[in-house]
């Protein structure tokens, strides 16, 4: 057995909790990708403490060729060397092609991957309950069912997933609204078998916390905060854990509008933070850019919280 087949057999025994931002991809305005600027965002998400990185749909994996996906995989491998947790977002519109993803992005390096559902064609509860299966069976890393508004999976479905295959053990929670959605996981798991996430920016973290999930997957410009928070959640420091969340949510409010907008505001952010440098803050077309308001707003909010 291989030094990595060792390492992907002991993090499967090991349950993946904590906080695990989906990174920002840095693009200038050609539309190129700027790998300085992502390996410094890695470097700083793990030296603040988070538990993983994930590259997933709020990183505009959508968005990029082949080619560029492998890229930012290989690049976001290399500078993480082994630290922490790397989630790929490997999902698509067929079973086949979704093993493709997949068996490529472990072969890259990945040690667990983020899947949904189909979402072209609707197709019914079997078909999609078989083609996790099948991917499971193809694929031996820890997937994350991914959860969303567009490809929802019901925590019926998570539940049945995860006690039929030890591969589909997680499960991100994304469509609203997110905190009775966790508490039915809950409640539905009588086998203790799902290890649920909350995600949509974390902006639920403390009450999908609250209801049993065990981490999040929020965005990438607050990571120091979402680390103080949960630990001091599990330290059982609640109310300090509510307050320090409170403190950030105006910004949160601003930055929980649609994906058209979000990746120019994630990205500016990281810009005024020192992370990306200045005009790797371009968004893959087409794609809804924030007025100069919106970008005035911001600034006053960031100053505020002395994030400047």
């Amino acid at each position: 057995m291989s030094s990595k087949d060792c390492e992907l057999r002991i993090l499967k025994k090991q349950i993946i909790d904590g906080i695990i931002p989906i990174i920002s991809t840095p693009i200038n305005s050609k539309g190129n990708i700027v790998f300085e600027d992502l390996e410094r965002q890695v470097e700083w998400l793990i030296s603040s403490g988070v538990n993983g990185v994930g590259i997933a749909v709020a990183s505009e994996i959508f968005k990029f060729n082949e080619k560029e996906k492998d890229s930012i995989l290989k690049n976001v491998v290399k500078t993480n060397n082994g630290r922490v947790t790397v989630v790929m977002n490997t999902g698509g519109e067929s079973t086949d092609l979704t093993i493709y993803n997949s068996e490529k992005a472990k072969d890259l390096g990945a040690n667990s991957l983020m899947i949904r559902p189909t979402s072209f064609w609707s197709y019914p509860y079997s078909e999609h309950f078989n083609y996790f299966i099948d991917i499971a069976n193809a694929v031996d890393l820890p997937i994350f069912l991914q959860d969303q508004p567009t490809a929802p999976v019901t925590p019926k479905m998570a539940v049945e997933l995860a006690n039929k295959h030890d591969n589909l053990a997680y499960v991100k929670v994304e469509t609203p609204p997110t905190m009775p959605r966790v508490h039915e996981t809950k409640l539905l798991d009588k086998k203790n078998k799902v290890t649920i996430f909350g995600g949509a920016g974390g902006a639920f973290a403390i009450e999908e916390f609250s209801r049993g999930s065990v981490g999040t997957m929020p965005h990438p410009i607050l990571p120091e905060m979402f680390v103080k928070i949960w630990k001091e959640y599990k330290l059982g420091k609640i109310e300090s854990a509510k307050i320090e969340h409170q403190k950030y949510s105006e910004l949160t409010k601003i930055l929980s509008q649609a994906l058209g907008l979000a990746p120019w505001l994630y990205k500016y952010i990281l810009v005024r933070r020192g992370i990306f440098t200045k005009g790797s803050d371009y968004a893959k077309l087409p794609s809804l850019r924030p007025d100069k308001e919106q970008y005035i707003e911001v600034d006053g909010i960031l100053d505020r919280l002395g994030l400047l």
